[in-house]
């Protein structure tokens, strides 16, 4: 999330996708090189079974603080 291209990552793309949270670009435009998506099963404590999806790293990461933050003032840091 302190990715420089965060809104333009077609990785951090899909993960949004898979939360069913707001996109931060509709088209992104950057294909990441070599993303590592980490996806991880969880047992609910409803009984049910959730997916948690995570890009932990890329080899195109130019880090930038905080742009994540600018881009959603006020929202909070997803985990």
């Amino acid at each position: 999330m302190d990715c420089h291209w965060v809104d333009r990552c077609q990785a951090y793309h899909a993960v949004e996708r898979q939360h069913g949270v707001a996109h931060l670009s509709p088209e992104p435009d950057f294909q990441p090189r070599d993303p590592r998506i980490h996806v991880q099963v969880l047992d609910l404590p409803s009984g049910g079974v959730g997916v948690e999806w995570d890009v932990r790293a890329c080899t195109s990461f130019q880090a930038e603080p905080g742009h994540w933050q600018r881009l959603r003032p006020g929202a909070v840091l997803p985990p």
